[in-house]
């Protein structure tokens, strides 16, 4: 069993971190999922840097049977495969 938690920025998720009894697993989200949140920050105008890091916060821990690489692995695929993001003005429209 491990926990998880889902790093966003606004609601744009970036990371998922996950602990186990051997240690912890960082596993990055696609790239488009960091250029929608630069492109989110420029058209809210978070471009400063107190302004940007005000956007990030972890999201709840959970729960979810496997290693940290596992679950680390499994929930940034679920994320990645889920959230269709565009180069749009919106990042969460539909394509």
């Amino acid at each position: 069993m491990a926990n998880y938690q889902v790093l966003y920025w606004r609601e744009i998720p970036s990371l998922v971190k996950a602990t186990d009894a051997t240690g912890e697993v960082s596993v990055r989200l696609p790239q488009r999922f960091h250029d929608a949140i630069d492109e989110a920050a420029m058209q809210v105008g978070a471009t400063d840097t107190e302004a940007y890091l005000a956007g990030w916060h972890w999201g709840p821990v959970q729960q979810r049977p496997g290693t940290a690489r596992e679950v680390a692995e499994a929930i940034a695929a679920d994320l990645a495969a889920s959230i269709p993001l565009s180069t749009s003005p919106d990042p969460f429209r539909e394509p």
